[in-house]
């Protein structure tokens, strides 16, 4: 937690004049990801990304980005994640990692060959090319569930508030949660950047050896992106909900691959925009 605020003074004016004080920020840091792979003979490693983020769960994030830009495809590929090079700064971060992977995986080169600059707000403006947007190999979600009330989807954002630690200190942390048909938050997991917290939520699933997410919802904060809606089809999620609006393309991606795509979550209301479906109307519980 103490990694993740940082006090710094303010000014506060209002009409009643001005005052000083104290608020807590939220901390943004590079972390840059570094990649080691090939036969055991000869190594290679590599630079692929420098993202933006919140400290912590550093591992969780690299793996999930690793797994949601389909660079590597299953658990048993990492070997092993470690941190490089000395702390650095005022408040000594670690921010440089690299992943290990096993000899024998087989891993998407060409997806290597493009490099990555993430910012915190949007990963995919960070793609050099457009053909890194496009999916392959994912897998099929479910067609017969999962069932979730809509009475349970207009509960989320009170729920993942009340569950999100530093947002209540800072006001500047997205969020991102699996949670289970009946509403339940199973994980949840803050950063700066939304793209960030899912990388995180996959990445703690995956080093945990249980990437099985097809009964699951992904809810987030802020709106839903291409990026996000890309991240959830490669993880095999089938639904995603969103506080904000979604955009063209993350519907049209969606549509292609039998997700559930919710925006505006909030107020209790919400629309959906594929795949209606997995919505019970208020009339049916579980």
């Amino acid at each position: 937690m103490e990694q993740r605020m940082l006090d710094v003074a303010v000014y506060r004016f209002a009409n009643s004049g001005s005052t000083t004080g104290h608020d807590q920020l939220v901390v943004e840091e590079p972390l840059e990801i570094r990649l080691e792979y090939g036969p055991r003979e000869a190594r290679t490693r590599k630079s692929i990304s420098i993202t933006m983020r919140t400290p912590g769960d550093d591992f969780a994030l690299a793996a999930g980005f690793l797994f949601s830009e389909q660079i590597v495809r299953h658990p048993a590929h990492i070997l092993r994640i470690r941190f490089c090079g000395p702390p650095v700064g005022p408040r000594h971060l670690r921010n440089t990692v690299r992943v290990e992977l096993d000899p024998a995986a087989e891993i998407a080169i060409e997806r290597l060959e493009r490099h990555f600059y993430t910012t915190s707000s949007c990963g995919v403006c960070g793609k050099t090319s457009i053909e890194a947007l496009q999916l392959s190999d994912c897998p099929p979600l479910p067609s017969t569930g999962p069932h979730i009330p809509a009475t349970t989807i207009h509960q989320l954002p009170e729920h993942l508030r009340a569950a999100q630690e530093v947002f209540e200190s800072t006001g500047g942390l997205h969020a991102a949660a699996l949670v289970t048909p009946a509403g339940q938050i199973e994980l949840l997991r803050e950063d700066v950047g939304r793209h960030n917290a899912v990388d995180k939520l996959i990445g703690t699933r995956l080093l945990a050896g249980s990437l099985q997410l097809n009964q699951h919802l992904l809810f987030v904060s802020g709106r839903a992106s291409f990026e996000l809606t890309q991240k959830a089809v490669v993880a095999g999620i089938p639904i995603l909900a969103a506080v904000g609006a979604p955009s063209s393309l993350a519907v049209a991606l969606a549509e292609a691959h039998g997700l559930t795509l919710i925006g505006f979550v909030r107020d209790h209301r919400f629309n959906v925009y594929t795949c209606p479906w997995r919505v019970l109307p208020h009339t049916h519980t579980l």
